[in-house]
């Protein structure tokens, strides 16, 4: 048999464990808010090495935790080194989003059910990204099994579990590249199995606070709005959107900029001025824009609207920078690989593209790592309900999947 035919052999006989173990992961909740994924690490933990693979727990300090906004992560590292060549790095988190209203099926339940695409399971982060938990660690046993029968493979292949992309990921990935824990030649970052990954937008989270005075509101002229003067701060800053449209990214998969108010809260009472409100902006930058030049742009937007309103002060803080995915020198020699063997598995082209939000491969690309986001998943982010209700993952593509990343890692370790 050659390595190829021994990988998608070892795949397809183990694949109903590769799906338990998946179905283990979706039931363990991670929500992030409020970040208490300690208990989901634990877990992923004991899975991984039931499975006979060595892992490295390294907590995150708790005050580093809650400086991020979260309660606890542990971030996992397994390492398998083959002989002598590159180190490859798969990269998958573990937190996901709160489940919200709408779902059919219980969203920790891991139901599997029928669907017009094959066996489906539904479940909060099946698809973004606890599937890649998945995908990554077959891909590892497969060239590990593959090697046992007497493949010839080089390098390292490292598997990175973390556990605040939700969070932004500085205290996943950047954490232990800045704790030294690792520094691969190559990575893989968790994605869908119809498109290769290679550049993103960048996002930046400000939080804007107007302040007045409170009064009666039978005398409402004895204070100073801050309501009011958020209303004409936001009126500001959406009438600013229109101009996004004529900033076309050059990337394909990625058009405009773009600008959301997600979150706002403030007032005392009905019958009181409102002395303080609070929103918060999410503002998507195409890889062609300079985050410090959109960020004074931002400010200045919101210092000039709250000039006009008397007794406001108006403080803006960022909570959040997440750059531009950017290709780096090398990236090509990852997506090339992957494309040959998504060809024979998928038999289908998968293009190189970019999109339209923000994930952990950030980190790696700014030290200079090259990197591309590829993993389990239908053709879109829309068709995998991700961050919605009955968020869902074909069957078929994690299998798929998880052989064409142990086929192109196997071939990036000089597999023969």
């Amino acid at each position: 048999m050659t390595i190829a035919e021994r990988i998608c052999s070892f795949i397809d006989g183990d694949f109903a464990r590769e799906a338990a173990f998946l179905a283990e992961l979706v039931k363990v909740p991670s929500d992030n808010p409020p970040g208490n994924c300690a208990p989901h690490a634990d877990r992923a933990e004991a899975l991984l090495e039931e499975l006979g693979l060595e892992v490295e727990v390294h907590p995150v300090p708790e005050a580093t935790a809650h400086a991020a906004g979260m309660v606890s992560a542990i971030n996992l590292i397994v390492r398998h080194r083959f002989g002598d060549g590159p180190v490859i790095a798969l990269n998958a988190h573990g937190d996901v989003v709160p489940p919200g209203l709408g779902w059919s099926h219980d969203p920790y339940g891991a139901v599997i059910a029928d669907s017009p695409h094959g066996r489906v399971m539904y479940g909060r982060g099946v698809a973004v990204s606890k599937s890649d938990f998945a995908t990554y660690t077959w891909a590892l046993l497969a060239l590990k099994a593959a090697a046992a029968e007497g493949a010839k493979l080089g390098g390292t292949v490292e598997l990175h579990f973390t556990y605040d992309e939700e969070a932004g990921g500085e205290i996943g990935p950047n954490w232990l590249l800045d704790q030294g824990l690792t520094k691969p030649d190559f990575v893989i970052a968790a994605g869908f199995s119809y498109a290769i990954t290679n550049a993103h937008n960048g996002c930046l989270h400000l939080e804007v606070t107007v302040t007045g005075k409170q009064a009666h509101a039978a005398m409402p002229e004895t204070g100073h709005d801050a309501l009011e003067a958020a209303t004409g701060i936001l009126a500001a800053l959406y009438a600013s959107r229109a101009g996004y449209a004529t900033k076309k990214s050059r990337v394909p998969g990625i058009s405009t900029p773009t600008l959301n108010v997600g979150l706002i809260k403030g007032g005392i009472n009905t019958n009181v001025v409102p002395d303080q409100v609070v929103f918060r902006i999410d503002r998507r930058m195409i890889p062609e824009e300079e985050p410090a030049k959109v960020e004074a742009e931002l400010g200045n937007t919101i210092a000039g609207a709250a000039r006009t309103y008397a007794g406001v002060s108006v403080n803006v803080k960022r909570i959040m920078l997440a750059q531009p995915l950017v290709p780096q020198p090398g990236w090509d020699k990852i997506a090339n690989a992957l494309q040959r063997h998504a060809r024979a598995i998928l038999g289908a082209d998968v293009p190189v593209t970019g999109v339209p939000l923000y994930t952990d491969a950030r980190h790696y690309a700014a030290r200079g790592i090259p990197i591309v986001v590829y993993g389990a998943g239908p053709r879109s982010i829309l068709e995998a309900n991700a961050h919605n209700a009955d968020e869902n993952l074909r069957l078929d593509d994690l299998r798929a999947a998880t052989k064409v990343v142990a086929l192109a890692v196997a071939e990036l370790c000089g597999g023969t």
